[in-house]
This record gives structure tokens, C-alpha cells and sequence, in this order.
């Protein structure tokens, strides 16, 4: 599916200008608003997008149009449907994709949970030649400016760079496979539609028989597009003349049109726009319906708004890491992401596995796709994959650059983020960073998730992140002295370090602190010890006369910041002593790498008073 979560675009009308609303959804169940955040729904009546109102849990036009005015007194920004309404529609559909002779209860579950040992159930087309019919159609009052050549380089060309994409459909498929999978399409049309474009984009079900009727009136032979001879298409693309819109049919989705023509039976579809021209051609949205219909590949991110698992909370699940999460989006679609090792894992992609548990030091190649490097929790559905998601080729684009490692269960969902054991993802990205933001849904992913050099320990069952079992058991994996990132990145996999012992670190600066200067004094220890803070401990004397007006801050060799003192009414002078054990406000320092400099940092906010850092001393536990 084509997500679009807080995107604003440009819609047509049938009577007056386009209009610009926020999109939040996909083709299964979505809602729009205006900039302002009021509900818009189109009202076939006038032709128009208007604000909406809740009728009996469901939306419904008030009639004003919103482009023409505020809206009527007393609307609400945000509206949202009953949950009833909301699920209704997507248990709905979700029913309609249940492959023939498949129970069909219960498939709420039927896009995010992989029932299929990670994968959706259906007709797998991985390997092997396999020829794809794409339909090029347009409307009376939009026809195509994009030829069937045009679109033939997109889908099939050899070093393919037309409009910045940085290949084409069949050879992004040839290099995620490593050869395995050779994904063509034949080209047809473009057929005119008997509707005008704006009908299409307000009603379902009506674009992709007509456009198969048009196909096979100007002689296409759907038999040719069986490569295993069982009477079933194998793959099928409507391609429709302009710009994306993101509603009714013409939304980019995959779904399923059974319908038997002259003896073949059509199955899977995608529908996706050839644009308002040929530079507007991109190969990421295809990449990744592709990837559902031939593959079976899941959603790696969460729908959120439909509680289609019990859990109606948006979070961002692989984020851009991954071309089934929204990583189908980068570089505006022309450099998506890859398919990650987690998936071409499962439909057998990966010709060569690494097998972590035997430690040592291991090297992970960027653009390496044939070879996974595995961590086997114990556990048959659950374990830990590494890769080198370095800025370079189809990674250039991500918004991190370095070892990714993947906690990954078959049995999972990227629709449940609480990290429980019974909610979790199905491949979650291990944040170096430990902030959790694909959880959160603060970003799509950011410059820390990804793990750059890092001496000691970078991430093990006593960091944050950690690499425990989602049922909180220690899995086992430890991983250390992570180089920078490149063409190859080095990593020592294993217990490091003399678990246990404890290291001091001692300063005596009697640095001045400025007053009344944000910036303060800061002073640094430094160890070269490997392994993570098991336990830790703090001591400072500051003199001053009034300690009240101080704010003190450690920061851990990854920046984990923690206030220890923070402007606390007090007497004359200062002697701080603090542990790690919960509540403290060092607490958040276990796991953090012991390796660097540690840096502490005095600010006096106030006027008048001077005082002086006199010295300050930390002692470590080390874990492993």
C-alpha cells in the first residue's frame, strides 16, 4: 500500500480551482483537512470539497465549501469517524484480498501481521522470469503526455537514469534478488477512459475493469502473461495520465480484481500515475506495490488512524530503511529505498548467511544484498539481523548512514509499537541514538539511528537500545568497535571488556565558573576502557556562595545527557554524591558506552555570585 501521513496535496473539482488538504491514510481508510485542520469531504452535489460534520459516527458534508470561506460556526478541527465506521471499511476490504479457498475471518490482521511466516498469504512470484501486463490509460479531459516508451524505459530499461531515477523497475528487482527475480512489463495503450479523470478518483471498483476491457478490445492476449501456466495473470498495472491523486480509485495502491477473461483469471493489480510528464516518472511507489503483489512483501509501517490490530496509534515502523515502510519516498521516489534484509530473507534472496553467534570480528559490505548476517535468539521466529546501510547507491538517500541491526520476529507487526512481548514489531530498526523515534512517530528516521564508529561497546543487553529478547530475556548479542561508515563496515560481535571490574576517573580543574553565562565551564574525563556502564557512581565540590543559582549536566560519550543538579535551593557550596540506582538522575547513564570523554558541564544563570569547579570523580562498573 501507499501511505500518506500529514502530506499536503493538491485535488481537483469539478466546479472551481484544485484545492490543497492534508492527507492521512492510504487507499484502505483515509481522511482529509484543510491547512487550518477541519475536515474536508467531497460532496458529489457540488462538485466540490467541502467541510464535513459527523452524521451517526460517519463524516458528512455540511455544504460550504472550503474554498470559499471559513467554516460554518461551530466545526471542529480533527473529526474522526466512529471506530465502527473506521473498521468496518477496512475489515471490508481486507476481506475482499483473501485469497480463494482461505478462511476469511478474522483479517483485520491481514496486511501488517505476515501470517505467511512473515509474508502475506497468496500466489508468491520471487523468482524466476516473470512478465507483468501495464495498462497506460487516460481520461477526456486529461489525456496522457507521457508515451508508451516512455514508460517502457521506466519499467524495463537497462541503466535507466531518465527524470534522476536511479534505475528501473526491473533492474531494482534484479539487484535487490542478486539475479534471482527478472521483472518486466509489457506496455499497452494509452486507452482512453469513457469518464472524465475526477470520477475516477471518486468512486472504487470502476477504473481497472474498464481499462481491462480497453486492453483486450485493442487485441492484448492476457494469456501471455501466465508464466506458470495456471491460468492466472501474474501481474497486472493500471497506469492512469496525470498527477497522483490520493483518493478513490486513482489512489496508488495493490488489490485484487478477480475476474476470468477468455480463460485466464486476473488476480493482483497495482494502480499507480504516469504523471503530467515524462520527468515525472519514478520508479519508488511501483518498486513497493510490486513488492505486495509479486512477493507478498507486508507494510512495515502502521496504519494507526483504523484500529486494524486493536491499536489505533500512528507510529512510523522501518521508517524510510526499508521501500515497504516509507523509504519508497526517498529522493522523491526516483532513489528508493531497499528492500531490507529482513525481507529478502524470507522470500530466499539471500544466497549466504553469516552466522553471528560464532563471534569474532566480521565485515558487512554495502550494497551486498545476496548475504545476510544473522543473530539466532534461540527462538525459530525471532532474531537479529546486521547490514551496512551506508549513503551509497540505494541507500543514498537515507537520513542515516552506518550498521543498521533489525530485531526481527515473523510472528510480530509494525502496527504494534509498545515494544511488549506480546506487542511488538515485526522488524523494528534498533535507534543507536535509544530515542525511539520510529516508536513515536517523531520522524520517518534522523541522522542517529544508524550506528557509526563507535569504540567499546555499541550495543548489547545492557544499552539503550538493547538487544534483549522481546520477552526480556538477554538474547545474547553484543556488538562493539563499529568503524566508520563506508563501502565496509568492521565489527567485533562477543562478550568485551572484564565484566565487573570498575574504572575511576578523577578531574581537579578549579575552573571558574562565569557568571551569568549559559555557556559555563565544562571539563572532561576520558576512558579507553570497552564495555558499557553497568553501575556508576558521581562525586563534585563546587565552592559558591549560593549553590541554588547552579545547573550541572553530565553527558556520556554519545551525548546521553543528565542532570544531576539543576538550580536546587541550597546553602553555601556544593558537594554532590550520587548513584545510578533508580530514581537517581544518573540512572539514565547504564549502558551507555564506557569508552570517550565525559563531559560535565556548570552553568551559573545568575548574576552576582561567582563560584569555582573544584573537582569532580566518576567510578564505573562495567558490563559486557
Amino acid at each position: 500500500m501507499s501511505a500518506i501521513f500529514g502530506e499536503t496535496l493538491r485535488f481537483q473539482q469539478r466546479d472551481g480551482d484544485d484545492v490543497a488538504l492534508v492527507v492521512l491514510g492510504d487507499e484502505m481508510y483515509a481522511r482529509y483537512e484543510t491547512p487550518e485542520g477541519y475536515t474536508a469531504v467531497y460532496d458529489q452535489h457540488t462538485g466540490a470539497y467541502c467541510y464535513a460534520d459527523l452524521d451517526e459516527g460517519r463524516f458528512a458534508s455540511t455544504g460550504h465549501r472550503v474554498d470559499a470561506g471559513p467554516p460554518p460556526p461551530g466545526s471542529q478541527r480533527h473529526l474522526h469517524e466512529s471506530a465502527a465506521v473506521r473498521n468496518g471499511r477496512v475489515k471490508a476490504r481486507h476481506e475482499a484480498m483473501v485469497p480463494p479457498g482461505e478462511a476469511a475471518g478474522g483479517r483485520e490482521k491481514f496486511l501488517t501481521f505476515g501470517p505467511s511466516g512473515g509474508l502475506l498469504p497468496g500466489r508468491r512470484l520471487s523468482s524466476g522470469a516473470v512478465t507483468g501486463l501495464t495498462i497506460l490509460v487516460d481520461f477526456p479531459d486529461n489525456p496522457a503526455a507521457v508515451a508508451a516508451p516512455e514508460v517502457d524505459g521506466l519499467l524495463n530499461g537497462t541503466a535507466y537514469t531518465g527524470g534522476g531515477n536511479a534505475g528501473s523497475v526491473r533492474s531494482y528487482f534484479r539487484t535487490m534478488s542478486t539475479g534471482r527475480l527478472d521483472f518486466s512489463n509489457v506496455v499497452v495503450g494509452p486507452f482512453r477512459m469513457s469518464r472524465p479523470r475526477l470520477f475516477y478518483a471518486n468512486t472504487e471498483g470502476q477504473l481497472v475493469p474498464e481499462a481491462i476491457q480497453l486492453a483486450l478490445a485493442a487485441g492484448v492476449d492476457l494469456t501471455r502473461f501466465d508464466s506458470c501456466g495456471e491460468g492466472i495473470v501474474d501481474s497486472l498495472c493500471i497506469m492512469y495520465a496525470g498527477q497522483t491523486e490520493y483518493k478513490g480509485d486513482l489512489w496508488p495502491h495493490n488489490f485484487v480484481h478477480r475476474e476470468e477473461y477468455n480463460g485466464v483469471r486476473t488476480e493482483l493489480y497495482i494502480v499507480t500515475s504516469a504523471g503530467r510528464r515524462a520527468e515525472d516518472l519514478s520508479i519508488g511507489t511501483f518498486c513497493h506495490e510490486a513488492g505486495h503483489m509479486l512477493c507478498r512483501f507486508p507494510d512495515l509501517y502502521d496504519y494507526g488512524l483504523a484500529e486494524r490490530e486493536g491499536d489505533d496509534f500512528k507510529s512510523a515502523g522501518v521508517g524510510m530503511y526499508c521501500v515497504m515502510g516509507a523509504g519508497n519516498h526517498l529522493d522523491r521516489g526516483r532513489t528508493p529505498a531497499p528492500i531490507s534484509a529482513y525481507l529478502r530473507n524470507l522470500v530466499g534472496w539471500t544466497g549466504t548467511e553469516v552466522d553471528l553467534n560464532a563471534g569474532g570480528r566480521f565485515e558487512a559490505k554495502q550494497g551486498d544484498y545476496d548475504t545476510v548476517m544473522r543473530w539466532s535468539t534461540g527462538l525459530d521466529n525471532e532474531y537479529f539481523l546486521v547490514e551496512n546501510r551506508a549513503r551509497a547507491g540505494f541507500d543514498l538517500h537515507l537520513p542515516s548512514s552506518g550498521l543498521a541491526v533489525y530485531h526481527c520476529d515473523t510472528r510480530g507487526s509494525n502496527e504494534f509499537q509498545q515494544g511488549t512481548r506480546e506487542q511488538h514489531y515485526q522488524c523494528a530498526v534498533l535507534q543507536a541514538d535509544g530515542h525511539l523515534d520510529l516508536e513515536a512517530n517523531a520522524n520517518q528516521g534522523d541522522g542517529g539511528d544508524l550506528f557509526g564508529r563507535v569504540v567499546g561497546t555499541a550495543v548489547s543487553h545492557a544499552t539503550r537500545p538493547a538487544t534483549r529478547r522481546w520477552d526480556g530475556v538477554e538474547s545474547g548479542l553484543t556488538i562493539s568497535d563499529v568503524s566508520a561508515p563506508g563501502e565496509v563496515i568492521t565489527f567485533q560481535v562477543g562478550e568485551v571488556g572484564d565484566a565487573g571490574a570498575s574504572v575511576v576517573g578523577k578531574s581537579e580543574p578549579r575552573a571558574v565558573i562565569p557568571d551569568g553565562d549559559m555557556n559555563g565551564v565544562a571539563d572532561t574525563i576520558t576512558f579507553d576502557s570497552p564495555g558499557t556502564v553497568r553501575a556508576m557512581t558521581f562525586e563534585a565540590d563546587i565552592t559558591h556562595p549560593f549553590a541554588g543559582d547552579l545547573r550541572i549536566v553530565l553527558l556520556s560519550p554519545t551525548g546521553r545527557r543528565a542532570v544531576l543538579h539543576d538550580r536546587v535551593r541550597t546553602g553555601r557550596n556544593l558537594h554532590l554524591e550520587l548513584d545510578s540506582e533508580p530514581p537517581s538522575a544518573l540512572a539514565p547513564m547504564v549502558g551507555q558506552p564506557v569508552a570517550g570523554d565525559w563531559l560535565l558541564r556548570v552553568t551559573d544563570a545568575s548574576s552576582d555570585d561567582a563560584g569555582t569547579l573544584e573537582r569532580w570523580r566518576i567510578e564505573i562498573t562495567v558490563g559486557t
